[in-house]
């Protein structure tokens, strides 16, 4: 068969289902076979690169499978780059195959033709440029094998046309054996020992969970764990679906715009327990001044992690999850009752100064988390939320509930506005039993509302909210607070939204006064399809706590 017949044969054996992508003229052959082999595999037509890997990603993301899409040579793979570095970054695994002009035109400047290997090397886990038919099988397979074990991550084929032409046997996908690659390492019992010494002998433990526990599927091992040792429990961003956000021991988020008693207290606990964590500057502030008092058990998967960031007393390699089960019978059944009264008393604080004005404001403009905590109460924290970057991110992330797995999607160590719409798609696509939430700023949201197109022909029923405070917000606030209120080059002016969508065929409404608020939401929810839900938030509202960048986590700021 043809290296393109041979590529949708092996996106078949890898078990992929659906994928997302803009067709070129280097990729053309992969897309003929497609269409001449009818296989199962669905393929979504969206209306840029950029929304074809996000796509992939929230289809990922929700579903725990790989996310794949195709994309032509030059501009159509550059355009690309911004989701496999964001990718990258939150472990998310992805197979990207782009055509490349034919092999006897590389480095002559072709029609369409770009460095792809050079250029995505530093936001790939793996790359390869494959430029004969017989290599494809082996490419691909390897492709699968390393996006999706241990620490996962983005791959990216370039594949010549000349190898999408040629001739190649296919007999299935080859066994995958790399000498040097060998993704999952076994905590130690010794490693494994240490950490529950630590643990069976401390006063003020604490468990910061990351997006490791997702990944690895221990959401229920780290509630065994959590129990039995009595710690109170405290996330990271990627890491809001890893642990039930309304369990008696849940403390919240961590890092700049997180729980008060939950930074404040990390520097105050005797042992920090990290898992699926890797200290991310907005998790530590200041890392001289993190966890000082604190002995540090580190457990990740990835080895480059441990002692990166911050020194860990005892470090645990190993699958999250696996390190966890592993733990849970050598540690001993403790309470800690008086350290988590500790975090109870911060909340109290945090509720009256902040909360309680965030999501049940008397009078005045609709607010943000009034508009995110109603969403989940009437979804009952069983929602897909999906969010892009900026206020709205950290709003959501802060008053959203998150009581199952893998109903957290956001853009994490990367911040890429213009995120949320297409990782919704996929998400929508990949999880139709789920109800799925887009939340948008202004801003990000008309980075890529070009995918409304994307939803209009594949009838994904995403739930967008749009909270339009006319500014870019997140930058607004640091102009507020750090830059003497020269709000440059920060306020926005937005079209008609829901005339917008309504071009589009997506119903939708236009929320102003408070009053309404229930009733549109319950219209979006009740809506089948796709529906947009155009909020009008307070134009200089702002987000607290926040640590101020570079502080100390103890220097949380709970108002300007």
């Amino acid at each position: 068969m043809t290296g393109a017949e041979a590529i949708i044969h092996g996106l078949e054996a890898a078990g992929v289902e659906r994928m997302f992508g803009y067709p070129g003229g280097a990729i053309m052959p992969v897309y003929d076979a497609l269409h001449a082999l009818a296989p199962s595999i669905e393929h979504v037509l969206v209306r840029h690169e950029q929304g074809a890997v996000h796509a992939a990603q929230g289809y990922a993301r929700a579903t725990r499978r790989c996310g794949v899409c195709l994309a032509t040579s030059g501009p159509g793979a550059t355009n690309l780059v911004t989701g496999l570095a964001d990718a990258r970054i939150d472990s998310t695994p992805l197979v990207c195959i782009v055509g490349q002009v034919a092999s006897h035109l590389l480095g002559t400047d072709a029609f369409q033709e770009t460095d792809v290997i050079n250029l995505t090397a530093p936001v790939t886990k793996y790359n390869l440029q494959v430029t004969r038919a017989e290599d494809l099988p082996d490419a691909i397979a390897r492709a699968f094998h390393i996006a999706t074990t241990g620490r996962p991550g983005p791959v990216l084929l370039d594949i010549t046309k000349d190898a999408q032409q040629g001739q190649v046997w296919f007999d299935g996908l080859p066994k995958v054996d790399l000498r040097t690659y060998r993704p999952v390492p076994i905590a130690t019992a010794a490693s494994l020992d240490a950490a529950a010494e630590l643990l069976n002998a401390a006063e003020r433990p604490l468990i910061i969970a990351g997006q490791g526990v997702v990944l690895s599927g221990g959401r229920a091992a780290l509630q065994a764990l959590a129990e039995r040792t009595g710690a109170p429990v405290a996330w990271t961003l990627l890491g809001l679906d890893a642990f039930p956000t309304s369990h008696p021991q849940a403390v919240g988020m961590v890092g700049m715009h997180g729980r008060y008693g939950a930074n404040v207290l990390t520097n105050a606990c005797d042992v920090l327990l990290a898992v699926g964590m890797r200290f991310d500057d907005r998790v530590t502030g200041d890392p001289k001044r993190y966890a000082a008092d604190a002995d540090i058990i580190h457990v990740d998967i990835d080895p480059a992690e441990i002692g990166k960031i911050i020194p860990a007393a005892v470090g645990v390699l190993g699958d999250a999850r696996d390190a966890m089960e592993r733990l849970l019978p050598r540690l001993a059944t403790r309470t800690h009752d008086a350290w988590r009264e500790r975090f109870a008393e911060h909340d109290a604080i945090e509720f009256e100064k902040v909360v309680r004005h965030d999501v049940a404001p008397a009078t005045g403009t609709l607010r943000m988390g009034e508009v995110v905590a109603r969403l989940t109460e009437a979804t009952d924290g069983e929602a897909i939320l999906v969010s892009d970057v900026g206020q709205h991110q950290m709003i959501t992330a802060r008053y959203g509930r998150f009581e199952c797995a893998h109903t957290s999607i956001t853009s994490g160590g990367l911040g890429t506005m213009g995120f949320g719409l297409p990782a919704a798609i996929g998400a929508a696509l990949g999880r139709p039993d789920r109800t799925v939430i887009s939340v948008n700023g202004d801003g990000g949201f008309q980075m890529n509302l070009q995918e409304l197109g994307t939803i209009m022909q594949t009838g994904a029923a995403v739930k967008i909210v749009v909270l339009d405070n006319r500014f870019l917000g997140m930058v607004r606030q640091w102009q507020e607070l750090f830059y003497e209120r020269r709000y440059s080059a920060t306020e926005m002016a937005s079209p008609d939204l829901v005339r917008l969508a309504s071009a589009y065929r997506i119903p939708g409404v236009h929320v102003a006064d408070r009053a309404d608020l229930d009733g549109a939401i319950e219209a979006m929810l009740a809506c089948p399809g796709p529906f947009l839900l155009h909020v009008s938030v307070e134009a200089q509202g702002n987000v607290f706590p926040m640590v101020p960048s570079g502080a100390s986590i103890s220097d949380i700021q709970l108002e300007a």
